[in-house]
């Protein structure tokens, strides 16, 4: 069966409308929902400080449980849903779609054929625009108690996801953050950030909804072999010494296209088909009694890395994880 959760009537029969549910159910609350005959898992959209309660609640009722990035605004927050569906014996997985773009399965690959040779910087760039008003009718969106954070921790967290899921666990960072060009937020518009990671190699994270128009997230990975270039899930550069028939190939399959904005200024122009794709995975791993790809484990990490990059910029010295 599926069914919605939601205190508003109204709201829940406009989507399902919109979506064109068929026989959807609607419940006021998590704990009706996971009382329901049916269901299996609960996919969790509420408000990013608000994933942990009704994870709990889905996790003790033995419900397979979804949450939208990120997992958490704290790492301590992570641990507790992390811990829940480890007693609860049910899967977790976070959402983090940009894993499964065809082209950062190339550069995955790439990497883990040690086509880089040894990896030595890493750079993700994520310069959106978000106008006022996104802040204004959002309700929680701004907020430190909901939003946990500003542009590092809402729009380039899944850049960060891709850098450590490419590099490696990273060790310590440094951050500056700053509200430049917006009013009424407790959060930052603007960072940018230096990590080192346990291989040695740094990286650079640039996260804004401060930039206008606003540009495509960029993915850069480098080492003394070869470097790659993503923009958006279109392969700028793609250099490795020595060149391989199978480098053309990435070359020809993932030329530039027109438009691929992906959600720069505008977060409805972000494609589902990551989702979908995260989603079937999460069935998969269901049914095979395997962990999801991108489980509770790999979504705490982009968490406690931005929360160590605002420990920076508090207290101006580098954070050690």
């Amino acid at each position: 069966m599926s069914a919605l959760v939601s205190r508003t009537p109204a709201n829940a029969q406009k989507l399902i409308a919109e979506a064109n549910l068929a026989d959807c159910a609607v419940f006021a609350t998590v704990e009706e929902a996971v009382t329901a005959p049916g269901v299996d898992a609960v996919i969790i959209t509420t408000p990013s400080g608000a994933h942990c309660e009704p994870a709990l609640i889905a996790a003790a009722a033995g419900k397979h449980v979804v949450v939208e990035k990120p997992l958490e605004i704290t790492a301590a927050r992570c641990d507790r849903i992390i811990e829940a569906c480890a007693a609860g014996g049910v899967q977790l997985c976070t959402i983090f779609p940009s894993r499964f773009a065809d082209s950062s399965r190339a550069l995955k690959q790439a990497v883990e054929a040690g086509k880089f040779g040894r990896l030595t910087l890493a750079e993700a760039s994520c310069k959106w625009w978000r106008t006022q008003a996104y802040y204004d009718d959002g309700g929680w969106k701004g907020t430190l108690a909901l939003d946990g954070g500003g542009a590092m921790m809402n729009q380039a967290i899944h850049a960060i996801d891709m850098l450590l899921w490419l590099m490696g666990d990273a060790v310590s960072v440094t951050a500056f953050t700053a509200t430049l060009a917006h009013d009424r937020i407790e959060v930052e518009d603007t960072a940018a950030a230096v990590v080192r990671f346990r291989s040695g190699a740094l990286g650079v994270v640039q996260a804004t909804t401060s930039v206008h128009p606003g540009y495509p997230k960029t993915l850069a990975v480098h080492g003394d072999r070869g470097s790659a270039v993503i923009e958006q899930d279109d392969v700028l550069r793609w250099d490795f010494d020595p060149a391989t028939p199978d480098d053309a190939a990435v070359k020809a399959r993932f030329a530039a296209k027109v438009g691929a904005s992906g959600g720069a200024a505008d977060p409805k122009s972000i494609s589902h088909e990551g989702h979908r794709r995260q989603l079937a995975d999460f069935v998969e791993a269901i049914r095979d009694g395997r962990p999801p790809k991108v489980d509770g484990r790999e979504g705490r990490k982009a968490v406690a890395l931005i929360e160590a990059a605002y420990e920076s910029q508090r207290t101006g010295r580098a954070v050690t994880l």
